[in-house]
This record gives C-alpha cells, sequence and structure tokens, in this order.
C-alpha cells in the first residue's frame, strides 16, 4: 500500500506540468503563512490569547479564518468575507432574475457571478473588520482608536481579506485542488502541532483511556469520510449509434453521495458563530437588560448546547441540499442527454428522466446531509460523551483535510491519466 502511494507522487513529480502546479501551490502557500504572521499593530497579544484560550467558538473561528485570527494577522479576516459573498451570491440567483440568467449562460454566467462575489466582499470585508475592532475593544484586547487609526485598520483588515481570496484563486487557476479550500486546510494543519501539544501537556493518568478511543473515533470518522467522499451511484445510460447497423453503446451518469464536499460546512460555521459573536458584543454594553440579554444567548448558544448543535446541523443540512442543487441541474443533465441520443433505461427522455434524476439525488443527498450534519456536531459529543473538548481538531477540522487530500489526488490522478492518453496519441 505504501509503496503504491510513494509510486504514485513519484509519477505525479516527474510529470513537468503537475511539477509546476505543486511548486505555485507550495510559493503562494509558503507567502501566505508568512503573511498570516505579521500582526496588526495596536493588539494586546497577551489578551488576545487569553482570549481565544476562553473561547472555544473563537477557535472555531480561527480555523475558518486561516490560522490567521488568534494572532490578529493582517490577514485575520481570512476568506470569511468571500465566503459570506457567495452565499448571498447564491441566494440571490434564486430571487434575481438576471442573475438567475448569468447562471444559465456556462462558463461566462459563472464568471460574471464570481466577479459580481469578489466586489461584494470588499464592503464586507470592511464591515468584519469593524465588527472585529469593536468586539476585541469591548473585551479590552484593543485601546479606542482615532478615526485615522481605526480607518487605517479597518482598509489594512479589508485588504488582507481580498488578498487572502486573491491567494486562493491562484491555486484554483495555476495550482492543485480549489484555492479556498486548500488555505483553510493549510490553515488547520498549521495549528495542529500546537493543537495536539496543548493537548498533550494537560493529558493525565486518568485520561489515557478517554485519548485511545478518542484516536479510535477519529480513525474510524477519517474512514467514513473517505467512504462518503468516494461512494457514488451510477444511472446506467444508453447512447443510439450506428455502426454498419444499429446498436448502443453504454456508460453511466455518476452521483457522489457528498456532491457539495465540505461547502456547506464552510457555509454553516460563517452563519452558526453570529449569536455568539453578538453575544459577546454586547457583553461589554452598559446597558443592565442588554448584558443580561447577551449572557443568555452565549448560554443557550454555547457549542456544547442543544440549540447551537441543532441549529448547526439543520444549517449544513440545508445548505448541502441547496448547494447541490447548484453543482448538479437534473434538468440540464436531461436536456443534455436527449441532445446526444442517450437515455437511461427504462426512462422515457425529458421531463421523465429529469423526475427520475431529482428523486435519485434527493435519496443519496439526504444521506450525504445527515453525514455532514453528524460531522459538524462531533466537537459536542467529544466533549459531553468522551471527555475531549478539542474544536479545532474536531469532525469539521478532519473532514475538510480528507476532503481536500482527496480532491488533490483526484486532480493530480487525472492529469496523470491524460499524459498516459496524450502519449499514447
Amino acid at each position: 500500500m505504501f509503496s503504491s502511494i510513494i509510486q504514485f507522487f513519484v509519477k505525479a513529480v516527474k510529470s513537468p506540468d503537475i511539477r509546476r502546479k505543486l511548486t505555485i501551490t507550495a510559493v503562494i502557500l509558503v507567502i501566505y503563512r508568512l503573511i498570516a504572521h505579521i500582526p496588526a499593530a495596536g493588539i494586546d497579544q497577551a489578551s488576545l490569547q487569553a482570549l481565544f484560550l476562553g473561547s472555544p467558538l473563537l477557535s472555531l473561528l480561527d480555523v475558518f479564518s486561516g490560522g490567521t485570527l488568534a494572532n490578529f494577522s493582517i490577514l485575520a479576516l481570512g476568506l470569511t468575507p468571500y465566503i459570506n459573498a457567495s452565499i448571498v451570491m447564491q441566494l440571490l440567483t434564486y430571487v434575481v432574475p438576471k442573475l438567475e440568467e448569468l447562471s444559465k449562460e456556462g462558463e461566462f454566467g459563472q464568471e460574471k457571478i464570481n466577479q459580481y462575489t469578489r466586489l461584494l466582499s470588499v464592503p464586507l470585508a470592511a464591515l468584519q473588520a469593524l465588527g472585529m475592532y469593536t468586539l476585541l475593544r469591548s473585551q479590552g484586547v484593543i485601546p479606542n482608536l482615532s478615526a485615522f487609526s481605526l480607518i487605517a485598520l479597518v482598509v489594512t483588515m479589508a485588504a488582507g481579506g481580498i488578498f487572502s481570496v486573491w491567494l486562493g484563486e491562484l491555486i484554483t487557476e495555476y495550482g492543485i485542488s480549489n484555492g479556498v479550500s486548500f488555505l483553510i486546510f493549510a490553515g488547520i494543519v498549521a495549528r495542529l502541532p500546537v493543537t495536539l501539544g496543548q493537548s498533550i501537556s494537560i493529558i493525565s493518568t486518568q485520561d489515557i483511556l478517554k485519548v485511545l478511543i478518542f484516536l479510535f473515533l477519529t480513525v474510524v470518522i477519517v474512514a467514513l469520510i473517505v467512504f462518503m467522499n468516494e461512494a457514488t451511484r451510477q444511472i446506467p445510460v444508453s447512447y443510439a449509434r450506428r455502426v454498419g447497423r444499429i446498436g448502443l453503446s453504454s456508460s453511466y451518469i455518476p452521483l457522489r453521495l457528498n456532491q457539495a464536499g465540505v461547502i456547506p460546512i464552510i457555509f454553516a460555521v460563517s452563519l452558526v458563530l453570529l449569536p455568539s459573536l453578538l453575544s459577546q458584543f454586547l457583553s461589554g454594553v452598559s446597558n443592565p437588560k442588554i448584558a443580561n440579554l447577551a449572557s443568555q444567548i452565549a448560554v443557550a448558544f454555547n457549542p456544547t448546547s442543544l440549540l447551537y448543535n441543532v441549529g448547526y446541523f439543520l444549517l449544513v443540512f440545508g445548505f448541502t441540499y441547496f448547494y447541490t442543487s447548484i453543482v448538479f441541474n437534473p434538468e440540464r443533465i436531461s436536456e443534455n442527454l436527449q441532445k446526444s441520443g442517450g437515455f437511461i433505461p427504462g426512462i422515457r427522455p425529458g421531463s421523465q428522466t429529469t423526475h427520475y434524476l431529482t428523486q435519485v439525488l434527493n435519496r443519496i443527498t439526504l444521506a450525504g446531509a445527515v453525514f455532514l450534519g453528524l460531522i459538524a456536531v462531533l466537537p459536542s459529543f467529544f466533549q459531553n460523551i468522551v471527555g475531549v473538548a478539542n474544536l479545532a481538531v474536531g469532525g469539521t477540522g478532519i473532514l475538510i483535510v480528507v476532503s481536500v487530500v482527496l480532491e488533490m489526488t483526484r486532480e493530480i490522478e487525472a492529469q496523470l491519466v491524460m499524459k498516459r492518453y496524450e502519449a499514447f496519441i
């Protein structure tokens, strides 16, 4: 097994195109991680670290910022503004007729929507930078700034967020894998030694059994993630062809159980953390009624609470269906099949094929959505049942790491196969 893995990567490195993409990805990643260690001005680092150690929610948010929030670097916003802008644009696609028409115009329309998403990311980045300053000021991490210093901070943070998006898109275009997911993956992996070191330092003899259970469950979860990411439902398709006489050639449509990948969890985290962040902001208000309301919100949306986990699960579940409906359009697939002379055996072309594909897609998406939702709430399970409290390397982090590695492997394998065909031709 290990020899085959080594041979696979040796073949990848020997290919000039793949080697170039890997080099570009590595260079961009090094630049990103170096800039991620440049702190913004005026931050009390000791108070900031104490705040993150006492807030599992901020630690989880730091994972999705690519590990740049804990030291409040100039890239502290990470990819969050772009993720939120993507959510807004995809929702508007169903509401605004012009955007809906653009979404049906193939690659040109998608590029236009991506451009609008980037433009929307700019004001969202500025608003989030202002909100982050207000939150940290209420916690005593950052002092009151003058108007000029505040504008400079907001502009710097917003520029850092847009710069992160640009680096991610460079990886997508010239490197390996999806750039946004890869930068989040890099942030999780970069934090892993620190997280493991903190966990090992507090482990006592009585906790060894819990740690063994945690490690066993981690292996099981990784195996399940690999299985769910690779599992497909193959819909048989037949094509009429003429080779001297009428005949049929067969193929299939592969419907992945997890069509949406890690995107639903990334979207859901951006929303499920809002009430808790709002409560931390309101807790510093002098009005006792508002402060009391903030404490009630904080208790209700604690990561171990039932309301938080149910809301998180439902958000992941809903976003899975939502994103799957975007990436896989049964009506378009049915139309393309009909144009190319293909049909599903036993199903009439046209509306019946669309209905059949929709029905199958809904059934397999149900399994994928439930699985992603359970993975998302695993940290609370570890904390409440097993007794291991580590949100940063919980199910969400494991899912992103495994999914990105699988996606990279698939892309490299596809390019190796393409090279083999080119050599054969």
